[in-house]
């Protein structure tokens, strides 16, 4: 029998589970099972539980979870930045489930959100420059970089960097 992929939108009772989630994803030993991880960038915590609430009502985001067997494994951040603009960010995936296709999917669930919720004819994220196997796997997907970097937001040392990569909604 073969469990069923969810992708909806979070709610936030989902927030005490998707937090440690994302930061087993970014952070800590527990991320580098998977291949995405900053885990050797910065030990910091990628986020908090008021940045996710704050994103989850937003009327102008979406954060999208996905579910298998009623365990959340990964989810993505999509928010409309007006002038048929979106942004692309907070993909996670389940360490141990990295490389299993359902990072695309969550990719395609979020472009499709831009497209159809938000009209947005452009897509953008950042991505930490260093990353190049990150930068190449979205890429891979269509995303192109623009040649503009910006600010990582926390300190770090040495300072870190992010591209900004765009994508074409079609």
């Amino acid at each position: 029998m073969t469990s069923l992929l969810e992708i909806r939108a979070a709610a936030r009772d989902d927030l005490a589970v998707l937090h440690p989630l994302i930061e087993r994803a970014y952070r800590g030993d527990s991320a580098r099972k998977g291949w995405t991880h900053e885990a050797d960038l910065m030990s910091s915590a990628r986020t908090d539980r008021a940045t996710l609430e704050a994103i989850v009502a937003d009327p102008a985001s979406r954060l999208l979870v996905a579910e298998r067997d009623g365990q959340m494994i990964g989810c993505v951040h999509v928010a409309d930045l007006g002038d048929a603009r979106a942004y692309l960010g907070m993909l996670c995936v389940e360490p141990g489930l990295q490389g299993s296709g359902l990072g695309k999917r969550l990719i395609d669930a979020a472009e499709a959100i831009a497209r159809e919720t938000f009209h947005a004819a452009q897509i953008e994220m950042t991505v930490i420059e260093v990353r190049a196997e990150l930068l190449a796997y979205y890429q891979r997907r269509g995303y192109a970089p623009t040649g503009e970097h910006r600010p990582f937001p926390v300190k770090t040392d040495p300072p870190l960097r992010l591209a900004v990569l765009v994508k074409p909604l079609d």
